[in-house]
């Protein structure tokens, strides 16, 4: 099977599992330092029993998925600091995104016995 035909899947599941994360370390954060209500916090351990029974659903070994999470998680970071917090990335960013994922890449889909 080719590698690039399970990357929608992989990519998806991983996006998911960023969301999770970042949602869960997010509402915390608007508690702590922005002075939202405490009962934020329940989500907030919701979204990370998410992250973490999402990270149970992927293919590929515990480390390496955990690993080439990170890319897919620094692009979400991303997405997020612009959608959520109205932060344009720049170029810097873009670039650092763009290495973050090709290690993704070569992580989840090198040719291994």
């Amino acid at each position: 099977m080719e590698w690039w035909l399970g990357l929608p899947r992989v990519a998806g599941l991983f996006v998911l599992t960023a969301l999770a994360e970042i949602i869960g370390c997010y509402l915390p954060w608007l508690v702590l330092r922005e002075g939202r209500p405490l009962w934020l916090l329940a989500p907030a351990a919701v979204s990370l029993a998410l992250f973490a029974w999402l990270l149970t659903l992927h293919p590929a070994a515990a480390g390496r998925v955990y690993a080439a999470y990170g890319g897919v998680y620094v692009s979400v970071a991303l997405l997020w600091l612009w959608l959520v917090d109205g932060i344009r990335p720049d170029r810097w960013d873009a670039l650092g995104c763009s290495l973050a994922l090709a290690g993704m890449l070569v992580i989840m889909f090198a040719p291994r016995a």
